[in-house]
């Protein structure tokens, strides 16, 4: 692929439809994914788990999450940096994701326990994140691994120059069928027909090395991939897209050439706990941060409050047919009967 063109849109030619297009099962060898998936899930995450988008943690008020099993209680402190703790009060059990924030102080709504963010009255507080875009909560028992001092968080561009929404959508499965979807990029056109067309998968990691390129200039142990995102009839905008697990529970697409070039896409699969019937249940957390240097982008970033439903929505449509993916994987892997 060249450059970026003078104009972004494309105009397919030779449209080729669903059924005739050419079937990519062949090259999408479940070795291939397979041996991808567990080089990503033998890299170190510092027992990091993202927790949502970090604007859902408004200052004057909770917000409540269970990861790994684990109850959570998130806040904002006075001067706004996150607080993350057990979500029981340590007095008599209260959800203190219902109780209040006072000038950064929460407060418990039964006998009024204030908690500052520091330890107190048994009440210990957890490892806490927030990178600009995401929340994340650092668990040392559920993670098992050598903690680190922060979360593994991919390149991005520059916040001025972006703009960024965040989609959380919940399936059954385990965290590691959502990453596994990512690293299988061959079902992007037959999967998801009204959004993407003309895909094809460049290299893969088959015989790399361990490492990947954390600015995704190289693909390393990724994937990349041209394909191009429909916009209407046979309007088109071409990209060359390269796909990274830089941890375990992580999935980054980065756009290396074409429109939007540098923007990325981060997949975050957070484990939750069992639901009701015993089976896992995990949250998919994905960031869009996208970024172009248009003299009309500015007026989007202007725009962003307004776009950003707008950006989850697509995401959300995505992950209605990529959830349905990652559950029928775990649902083969728990039964035996999954051919990968």
């Amino acid at each position: 692929m060249r450059g970026r063109r003078r104009y972004p849109l494309k105009l397919r030619r030779r449209a080729v439809n669903w059924a005739h297009q050419k079937p990519s099962w062949r090259e999408a060898r479940p070795g291939v994914i397979a041996d991808a998936l567990r080089r990503a899930l033998a890299r170190p995450s510092g027992n990091w788990y993202v927790v949502g988008a970090a604007r859902d943690v408004r200052p004057g008020r909770p917000l409540g999450r269970t990861v790994a099993g684990v109850e959570l209680v998130l806040w904002r402190d006075e001067s706004g940096k996150l607080v993350a703790g057990p979500g029981a009060c340590p007095h008599l059990g209260a959800p203190l994701k219902d109780s209040r924030v006072h000038c950064g102080t929460l407060i418990c709504h039964w006998h009024g326990l204030a908690l500052d963010g520091g330890p107190f009255a048994g009440w210990e507080p957890y490892p806490a994140h927030d990178d600009g875009v995401l929340a994340w909560v650092r668990l040392d028992g559920p993670g098992g691994e050598r903690p680190l001092d922060r979360p593994v968080v991919p390149a991005r561009p520059e916040a001025a120059g972006s703009v960024d929404a965040v989609y959380t959508g919940f399936g059954v499965c385990e965290p590691e069928d959502v990453v596994a979807n990512r690293l299988d990029p061959w079902h992007g056109a037959w999967l998801h027909p009204y959004s993407f067309v003309d895909l094809t998968v460049l290299s893969t990691p088959e015989g790399g090395g361990e490492g990947h390129g954390d600015d995704g200039s190289d693909a390393g142990d990724g994937f990349a991939v041209d394909v191009s995102f429909k916009v209407a009839g046979r309007a088109v905008v071409p990209v060359r897209a390269v796909f990274t697990a830089p941890e375990p529970r992580t999935v980054v697409m980065r756009i290396t050439e074409g429109e939007g070039r540098g923007s990325v896409v981060e997949t975050h699969a957070t484990p939750l706990g069992l639901d009701d019937r015993g089976r896992p249940r995990t949250a998919v957390v994905e960031a869009v941060v996208a970024a172009s240097d248009r003299p009309g982008f500015a007026a989007a970033r202007a725009a962003a409050p307004a776009l950003r439903p707008l950006m989850r929505a697509v995401a959300g449509r995505l992950w209605r047919d990529d959830l349905a993916y990652a559950e029928r994987r775990w649902h083969l892997r728990g039964t035996g009967r999954f051919p990968g």
